[in-house]
């Protein structure tokens, strides 16, 4: 597939995100697909996700041209973008004061997910979106601004009451997540908005998890895309990838940052 050739740059023009997009949902979508071309289409997927967020005046163009039945995940795909760009209207000058690892393998997180759906009731679905909003599937390890800390972004307190073992740890972390949200009423009828809203209180989180969830409930090899996602960070410079290895105690300002990697 040429689309999937080549390291992702935002496309120029509707028409070529179009050409990326299609070869990287069918690449995704196909249980044929070699491991590391599957990590090629899902960056190719994530960048023109994150661009189509970014343009709606693309909208009609792009879901004229994709097949009629691509055409439900990427409204999904573009609307859980722009919930999430929503909370966040003014782009930081610095970048966080992070350190970006390698996940752990997909098909151990999904048992991670899996046996906390069994024991709470809680759709894996949900439990898989939450942990890519929150930290990129636990690539992401650092401390929010709230003092939230883990792969699924427990605050101390809270993970006091909710917690078992390692806050740090994916399995713990991923049931303790579980365990919140069926205490919170997930599991009830009508309970799933209120659960997901006690979790992160932004309407706007609420319904960008559920469209992930959604995507992943209707096509369950989504999530072999989204796991594969990278971590880009929205900034004034625009988005920039920080990749396995990134690491910084404290904020550093985004065009030093750029200009020493141009550097060399």
């Amino acid at each position: 597939m040429a689309a999937l050739d080549a390291p992702p740059q935002p496309p120029r023009t509707a028409a070529r995100l179009v050409d990326g997009l299609v070869a990287a949902e069918r690449a995704i979508a196909d249980p044929a697909t070699a491991p590391d071309v599957l990590s090629a289409a899902a960056h190719v997927q994530q960048v023109a996700y994150r661009r189509l967020g970014q343009r709606p005046a693309w909208d009609a163009a792009v879901l004229r041209s994709v097949p009629p039945g691509l055409r439900s995940t990427v409204r999904a795909n573009v609307a859980s973008r722009r919930e999430f760009q929503s909370m966040s209207s003014t782009p930081s000058d610095t970048l966080p004061a992070w350190r970006i690892v390698e996940p752990e393998p997909a098909d151990r997180l999904l048992a991670h997910y899996r046996a906390a759906e069994r024991r709470f009731g809680v759709d894996w679905e949900y439990l898989a979106a939450i942990n890519l909003v929150e930290t990129a599937m636990g690539r992401i390890r650092g401390t929010s601004v709230a003092g939230a800390r883990g792969p699924m972004q427990f605050i101390p307190a809270t993970w006091a009451q909710y917690g078992r073992g390692d806050i740090e740890d994916a399995g713990d972390a991923v049931m303790a997540a579980a365990r919140y949200l069926d205490a919170r009423g997930f599991t009830r009828p009508g309970g799933r908005a209120r659960a997901l809203y006690a979790y992160n209180n932004h309407p706007a989180y609420v319904r960008g998890v559920t469209r992930l969830a959604e995507v992943m409930q209707d096509r369950p090899r989504a999530y072999l895309g989204y796991h594969r996602w990278r971590v880009y960070y929205r900034s004034a410079a625009g988005d920039v990838l920080l990749p396995v290895g990134y690491e910084r105690e404290r904020p550093v300002p985004v065009r030093r940052w750029l200009a020493r990697r141009s550097d060399g």
